[in-house]
């Protein structure tokens, strides 16, 4: 029964990180709070942490990012597909994770928790119980 408590918690604590950082490039946090506070910063940001990229694709990667981080989270939230959307999850916090380290060092992502995160999604993806998520209402 513990393991059904640890995969919501684990479920809503990543989901909630997810969305405070989409709120966060959005400008949905005061700016006293905010890390990034509107998209134009954020997608510098990207640029920062991405080099290599061509500039052309930079937003695109932003979009991309976004995108990932509003869907994962609600799928989470409805346990949908719930150990592949944290397998997801894990991949892209990790990406995110090497891509600050590599780029800006590696204190950035200890100071911000990502590879925690990432470790928190892959831990969360093999937790294989079926508890409050909308697989497990499919499957009935």
């Amino acid at each position: 029964m513990l393991s059904h408590y640890i995969k919501l918690f684990l479920r809503f604590a990543l989901s909630v990180s997810f969305l405070s950082a989409v709120a966060d490039r959005l400008g949905w946090w005061p700016a006293a709070i905010s890390v990034w506070g509107n998209w134009e910063n954020f997608v510098a940001y990207t640029q920062v942490i991405n080099p290599w990229l061509p500039n052309a694709l930079v937003s695109p990667a932003a979009i991309l990012a976004t995108a990932a981080e509003v869907i994962f989270p609600i799928c989470l939230l409805l346990g949908f597909k719930t150990e592949l959307i944290a397998r997801f999850s894990g991949i892209l916090l990790l990406l995110f994770a090497l891509a600050m380290t590599f780029s800006t060092g590696i204190k950035g992502a200890f100071d911000y928790s990502v590879f925690t995160a990432s470790a928190a999604a892959f831990a969360l993806s093999t937790i294989k119980e079926k508890y409050l998520e909308v697989d497990a209402f499919l499957k009935k």
